[in-house]
């Protein structure tokens, strides 16, 4: 069956009557008003319930690694729900086993390494609290700009007041220091009671910001002078989303005793995972400090082993890293004065605009067919899939200057009304 006749197909199935009213009757609305009823994708593209076809450049915020469908996450997906789906924790299972054993490979982990599956970035960020917690100490410090998740001890760790403000108290003993600043994170450091220190390599949620490689080997370098732990968390930025399993490692002699894991781990499939680097982090947790239900699940490991098998067999690393670079030198290569720079590694990029139109850009971009994001008023985020095709990108960069003029036209209106 074709792309077309499947797309009419989905929109005239009468289950996808009325979608947006039901969703407002039927959920909480934490997410505001979707912005289209999605029903079916394949590769990079999805459709709405309309069947109308979009090219998706967030991919999920940077969760879909493969893509739509992909015929190797369908297959493995399908082989371990005909197997065993879920037996809890009390039990092990093979691809449980056989996926934290990859991880560490991939991490180039010493022995004595160990990994925790959970369900979700912010979950695998509340076991990094814990075991920060586990030190004894009493402070942990986290960066400015910084997001690790919405529970209520990832979000303690998230820099943003709005965020916090309206589930305060929190657990305590967060402090913030400026990103990049060196002479900061060493005076904060000075007293020797910080636990940990959490950072993400590219500050995703805060406009795709990337630490500078200096300041990364600094924070390593300081942490082990003053005991205390360096937690990466890679939620957004590992998988291969900047063209290297994680991003940390463009960065020779950083390595983290702490590291959190989700969104592409899954392919779609919900799992994150904190890995501990070495026998003195791994030692934190005992038997019975922490747990989950589902975390590692059969079905969830096999998923995810073979996210990471495509991602080897298909050389999609060395795919990411040209695409990427592509990606940037295109935009840039416009000419166009409303784009200031282009930042970010491999394919997790922020286009930094000159007029604060970023949402009516990701509008614009809607109703064109592209799916993207702001992450604030002069922030565009894209994220596509790591196997996207060099020419479904040049459609969105050719397609960038008419959806500036869109947004541009739109602030223009919006401000004589």
């Amino acid at each position: 069956m074709s792309d077309t006749s499947m797309s009419q197909d989905a929109a005239q199935d009468p289950r996808s009557a009325g979608y947006a009213e039901r969703y407002r009757a039927a959920m909480i609305p934490v997410f505001g008003t979707p912005q289209r009823v999605l029903v079916r994708g394949q590769g990079a593209k999805v459709w709405d319930d309309q069947g109308r076809e979009y090219l998706d450049l967030l991919a999920g915020i940077a969760v879909n690694a493969l893509g739509h469908a992909h015929p190797s996450l369908v297959a493995a997906m399908t082989k371990q729900a005909e197997t065993l789906a879920h037996v809890s924790n009390f039990f092990a299972t093979g691809p449980q086993i056989e996926l934290a054993e990859k991880l560490l490979r991939l991490a180039q982990a010493p022995e004595g390494s160990g990994v925790f599956f959970a369900n979700s970035g912010t979950e695998a960020n509340e076991a990094a609290f814990k075991i920060a917690r586990r030190t004894g100490r009493p402070r942990i410090l986290a960066l400015e700009n910084s997001f690790h998740g919405r529970t209520m001890g990832a979000l303690a760790l998230t820099s943003k007041e709005a965020y916090r403000a309206p589930f305060a108290p929190l657990p305590g003993g967060v402090e913030w220091v400026p990103a990049g600043d060196v002479q900061a994170l060493r005076s904060a450091l000075a007293d020797g009671d910080v636990a940990a220190v959490f950072a993400e390599p590219i500050q995703g949620e805060a406009g795709v910001l990337p630490l500078d490689p200096a300041y990364l080997l600094a924070l390593r370098e300081l942490t082990r002078e003053h005991g205390a732990l360096l937690i990466l968390d890679e939620v957004q930025t590992g998988i291969g989303r900047t063209g290297r399993w994680f991003a940390h490692q463009a960065v020779p002699g950083v390595v983290p005793d702490v590291m959190t894991l989700a969104k592409g781990l899954g392919g779609g499939f919900p799992i994150g995972a904190a890995i501990t680097f070495g026998p003195e982090t791994t030692e934190l947790l005992h038997a019975g400090q922490h747990g989950t239900t589902f975390g590692g699940n059969p079905l969830a490991a096999a998923t995810s082993l073979a996210v990471l098998g495509t991602i080897e067999e298909e050389g999609l690393l060395a795919h990411v890293q040209a695409t990427g670079e592509e990606l940037a030198a295109a935009v840039l290569a416009l000419g166009d004065p409303r784009v200031l720079g282009v930042r970010g590694a491999g394919l997790l990029r922020g286009i930094q605009l000159s007029e604060p139109v970023a949402p009516l850009v990701v509008r614009a971009a809607l109703e064109a067919g592209f799916i993207i994001n702001a992450t604030g008023p002069y922030t565009l985020r894209l994220a596509p899939p790591l196997n996207i095709e060099t020419e479904q990108l040049a459609t969105f960069v050719a397609a960038l200057p008419a959806l500036l003029d869109a947004a541009v036209q739109a602030a223009a209106h919006e401000e004589e009304n």
